[in-house]
This record gives C-alpha cells, sequence and structure tokens, in this order.
C-alpha cells in the first residue's frame, strides 16, 4: 500500500542560524512521501539562499510579513498532502515522528489529528538558565497543544478553518479550541517526538508581555463564548 503525501509546513522569520538544522530533521523522517513547504513571512536574513540550497526538495513560498499564524495559512493554500504537520523554524522533530503518527491513523480511521508530547531544550548561550531550571517543569515532557506536534487530516481545516491571523501567539491554542469545540477526534501520542529550542529570541520572550495579554484576552473570550453557549444566547 502505497503511503499517503504529508505536507510539512515550515513557518520562517529571519531564522537563518537554525534553518538548516531544522530542515534536516525533517529530511530525516522515516516517513516518505512527504512534501516540505517553506512559508516565509518576511524574512530579511539569509533565509531564502538556505532554503534555495535544498533545490527542489523544499518548495519556497514568501509573503510580506503578516505573523507565524498567516504563514501556516500561505503554506496551507499550497499543501498538496492528504495530511499536514507543520515545525517552527527554530524547533527539531523525532526522526520517527511522522511515521508513529501515521500508525495510529491507520489503527483508528476516525482519527481527524494526533499530537504528541514535547520536550524542551536550551541553546547553548543560555547554559546557565538550562542549569537554573533543571527540576523545573520547564524541563519535563509536556503535552504539546502545539502546531509543531500536530499531525492532521487536510479536510479537518475545511471544517475547523484556518488559524487566526490575527493573533501572534495564541493562534495555535485558539485553534485546537475550534478543533474541540467541532468535535474532531483526537488523539495524544505519550511519547516525547517534538523539541522546542529555547533561546534569546523566541517570541515567548521577546514579546512576553504582549503573549500574555493576548493568551488572557483569548481565555476571557472563550469563556464568554461558552456562557452564551450555556444560557442558549
Amino acid at each position: 500500500m502505497t503511503s499517503p503525501l504529508i505536507s510539512c509546513i515550515f513557518p520562517v522569520f529571519n531564522v537563518e542560524r537554525y534553518l538548516r538544522e531544522t530542515l534536516e530533521s525533517i529530511l530525516a523522517q522515516t516517513h516518505r512521501p512527504i512534501e516540505i513547504i517553506v512559508a516565509d513571512d518576511g524574512s530579511t536574513d539569509g533565509t531564502a539562499r538556505v532554503a534555495a540550497g535544498y533545490d527542489d526538495r523544499v518548495r519556497y513560498l514568501k509573503q510580506d510579513n503578516a505573523g507565524p499564524a498567516a504563514a501556516r495559512n500561505l503554506g496551507l493554500d499550497a499543501a498538496r498532502g492528504d495530511f499536514v504537520a507543520f515545525l517552527d523554524a527554530d524547533d527539531l522533530w523525532h526522526m520517527e515522528k511522522l511515521s508513529r503518527q501515521r500508525a495510529r491513523f491507520d489503527a483508528r480511521p476516525e482519527l481527524d489529528l494526533c499530537i504528541t508530547k514535547v520536550q524542551n531544550f536550551w541553546a547553548p548561550e543560555l547554559a546557565a538558565e538550562e542549569e537554573l531550571y533543571r527540576n523545573h517543569r520547564l524541563s519535563q515532557p509536556t503535552v504539546g497543544y502545539l502546531a509543531a506536534t500536530l499531525l492532521a487530516r487536510r479536510s479537518v481545516f475545511e471544517t475547523v478553518g484556518r488559524f487566526n491571523p490575527s493573533l501572534r501567539h495564541a493562534d495555535k491554542t485558539e485553534w485546537f479550541s475550534r478543533a474541540l469545540e467541532k468535535r474532531a477526534v483526537l488523539e495524544l501520542l505519550p511519547e516525547v517526538l517534538v523539541y522546542r529550542r529555547l533561546h534569546r529570541t523566541n517570541l515567548s520572550r521577546t514579546e512576553g508581555s504582549v503573549s500574555r495579554d493576548e493568551y488572557l484576552q483569548f481565555l476571557k473570550d472563550s469563556l464568554d463564548h461558552r456562557r452564551r453557549q450555556k444560557n442558549g444566547a
């Protein structure tokens, strides 16, 4: 039986430093076939040059800077696979990430999306921070309601919709909330198959206050929505 094509969407913005390593973690996947779509959100560094070095192994798309959600949507528009996965430009996949998730879809035909656990790791310049958090929850595997852990049937996006480009930080959380509200069938693999890099330019670090405000607003909007539903409004 021929394995289905998985479209691996890779939103990027000024990530020349990490681009090769992350692309190699996609190319190392044991599942085949895959297509890799680099969705460049207006980078001004050498990102385009690095992507061009991979020739036809990578499809490179570029838009004016509009945020990570818009970049994911750009990739979705171009995706040709029956399944879709995402990887942020500074993170890494376990080499069997896609194949282990695909096996769950074979075992459960009703499955719509599959996520995994995620493990943080620190860039070398943050060695002191890594030591500080050695026994902290940040050092432990966690359930990954993140785009990077997701493998989904492409058809799910027709039901749930795309990522909300008005959000820069809470877009993944908001999408998963919509998916659950639409009763999408989800399975969590109890394995760490995604590695999230912590470094000095993570958006959660450089735009920390904005990120917190956005999540708080999303939480308020979500609670208000549920309250209205409960009251039949």
